[in-house]
């Protein structure tokens, strides 16, 4: 797989994935949804600052991302702080997300990705990064909904071409104004399926993308991307929904994981006691978990 990738994305590439030749990268670039887990109330999640998240975050790198290929931050809260504090294992990737949290909305009521100001190749490269992740919604079936955002997948794609940079491309797709949940369900299989051919035509190097739903579509999206990886998001589902998702991703064609919340949800905490004991006892036993499903496809890469 890879080779549409230059010799100096293939090495980033390489520095995300394990020794098996797989993706298995922790998330934790969330912002607002890591507020939510670790407060109750809209007041008590707005107290949590940026500084205070950024202690949690380098508590999930101490304690489980070091443990993993590759860690994916923010550069709000996170780095370059867990690169200058050493708390970084010098062996583990790092992926900086491009994506400010939230998204606008026009008034169509679609939504529109927001990047965070200032954080392009040029200084990913400057934060230490191996290279980036950048989400975007998509509706492949609503081609209005799509200008503003494929033009900034577009203009990404450029940029970090430009530095030589290795790029992941993640979709997420959404529920339109007056769109019934079971009109959503039935529509997602092929909305994410879709979501990798433009990502593709558009000349993603790597996509993150959801769980489409079903076998068929997950070989649908490895035939789509031919040798281009993609790795599958648990998308805060529990680990035991996550882990069967990723052996039926990865026996369809999956190159990996990239996972947050159905790794940490239950196990962050403002108290550092009660976080490390529990991302040490319980997260890192659930890493291993999908490191062992993982190795099943080792060589496959």
């Amino acid at each position: 797989m890879t080779s549409g990738m230059t010799t100096a994305e293939r090495r980033g590439y390489q520095q995300i994935c394990g020794e098996n030749g797989l993706m298995m990268v922790v998330a934790c670039d969330q912002r607002g949804g890591m507020r939510k887990v670790l407060a109750d109330t809209p007041e008590a999640q707005k107290a949590i600052d940026e500084p205070t998240l950024g202690i949690v975050k380098a508590g999930i790198v101490q304690h489980l991302a070091n443990k993993a290929s590759c860690v994916l931050l923010d550069a709000v809260c996170a780095v370059p702080q867990v690169v200058d504090d050493g708390v970084l294992a010098r062996d583990t990737g790092l992926l900086i997300g491009l994506d400010a949290s939230g998204w606008d909305t026009d008034a169509n009521g679609y939504q529109i990705s927001k990047l965070v100001p200032g954080i392009d190749a040029r200084r990913v490269r400057e934060l230490g990064g191996t290279g980036a992740k950048l989400m975007v919604y998509l509706r492949p079936d609503t081609p209005d909904a799509n200008t503003v955002n494929l033009g900034i997948i577009r203009d990404c794609i450029a940029d970090f071409a430009g530095e030589d940079l290795l790029l992941v491309v993640e979709i997420l797709t959404y529920q339109l104004p007056g769109e019934s949940d079971a009109d959503y369900r039935a529509a997602f299989p092929g909305l994410i399926v879709e979501s990798a051919r433009i990502s593709v035509e558009l000349g993603a190097k790597v996509l993150k993308l959801p769980y489409p739903g079903t076998a068929e579509a997950c070989a649908e999206i490895t035939a789509i991307c031919g040798d281009i990886p993609w790795a599958v998001l648990s998308a805060g589902v529990d680990h035991s929904t996550f882990i069967g998702q990723v052996e039926t991703a990865m026996q369809n064609g999956a190159s990996g994981v990239i996972a947050g919340r159905a790794l940490w949800k239950d196990c962050i905490s403002l108290d550092q006691e009660v976080r490390r004991d529990k991302l040490e006892n319980v997260a890192s036993g659930r890493l291993r978990e999908i490191q062992g499903v993982l190795d099943q496809y080792a060589g496959r890469a």
